[in-house]
């Protein structure tokens, strides 16, 4: 039996830390290599190898794969999609060619797995609102969108062409106390817990009445890693599944802080990122990934909002 060499390629980020800790605690921490342009994560310290690389040069990567026996890479680099929109040449150039760079190597050296995360940000205005389904009408109109939805029938092309193992999810909007957020759209949803403990009051920049698909990290995690886990005749999506746990307003997360911290106060001024939340679906359908390989989302927003506050008190002293 081969032992599993794991790479996770932009590790430091805000799914990469969390990811890259469960999968040493699943493999062995010599056995799952970090690697980022950025310095090691505090929280990676110490847990496993960490080696700093530009995922854009290929000759690098293809380098690093075969010195430590890689067998599997999961492709976390990318810019998201509010950042996206400040530079769409940038965002486009190092979220197709890192995933091209991967799927090329993986090709080539006949790599076990490969994941590529993609996001609600494929679908567009004229996609449904409520249970966006598994195959719909997908015209995205920021440059993230644009360009997960290439990785996406990239993803797909690999697989058929070349029989890449190669495995995605659409995330929605992800929450988490352990890492900053990464510049995307539903990153209010990790501030508000933030401002609220601190400050007390928060300025939202989406409009109270914006429903927007969400996840706990914990639940990103585990799906993530179910999906890898699964046998390869489960899978019967290879473009990337959609994941859902729960949608809420920012007047209804602000509500369930409330509860909590009775004083909490919220205002909004709504930005330029209104306009790309109201591009994106509402609710998700995820039939597909419960079907298949057993998806079961564990958070809702009351239990979610409980393990927040407690975790980020205990962070903050």
């Amino acid at each position: 039996m081969v032992t599993e060499k794991i790479l996770v390629v932009g590790a430091c980020g805000q799914i990469g830390v969390e990811l890259t800790l469960q999968l040493r605690k699943m493999y062995g921490g010599a056995n799952v290599i970090a690697s980022d342009l950025r310095e090691e994560h505090p929280m990676l310290k110490d847990t496993g190898p960490y080696i700093p690389m530009d995922i854009m040069n290929k000759e690098t990567f293809h380098v690093l794969v075969l010195r430590y026996n890689i067998t599997q890479v999961y492709l976390l680099a990318a810019i998201l999609s509010a950042t996206g929109e400040k530079n769409p040449p940038l965002a486009w150039s190092l979220n197709m060619q890192s995933l091209l760079n991967v799927l090329e190597v993986a090709k080539e050296e006949k790599l076990h797995k490969i994941y590529w995360p993609s996001s609600i940000a494929v679908f567009g205005p004229n996609s449904p609102k409520q249970l966006t389904s598994q195959h719909t009408i997908m015209e995205p109109t920021t440059v993230y969108g644009v360009s997960k939805l290439a990785g996406e029938r990239w993803c797909e092309y690999y697989f058929n062409r070349y029989g890449v193992d190669v495995r995605s999810l659409r995330y929605p909007g992800l929450i988490s106390y352990k890492s900053a957020p990464g510049g995307g759209t539903t990153d209010y949803a990790i501030e508000i817990y933030q401002e609220a403990l601190q400050e007390g009051k928060y300025e939202c920049f989406l409009k109270e009445d914006t429903y927007l698909p969400m996840m706990y990290m914990p639940d990103a995690i585990r799906a993530t890693i179910e999906l890898m886990e699964a046998d390869a005749s489960s899978i019967s999506v290879r473009s990337s599944y959609n994941l859902s746990a729960m949608s809420f307003s920012p007047k209804e997360i602000g509500a369930a802080i409330q509860k909590h911290l009775p004083s909490f106060s919220m205002t909004y001024a709504p930005d330029f990122r209104q306009k790309i939340a109201d591009s994106w679906p509402s609710s998700i359908d995820d039939s597909a990934a419960r079907q298949d390989w057993g998806w079961k989302p564990g958070y809702d927003l009351d239990r979610m909002t409980v393990d927040m506050l407690k975790n980020m008190k205990v962070t903050a002293s």
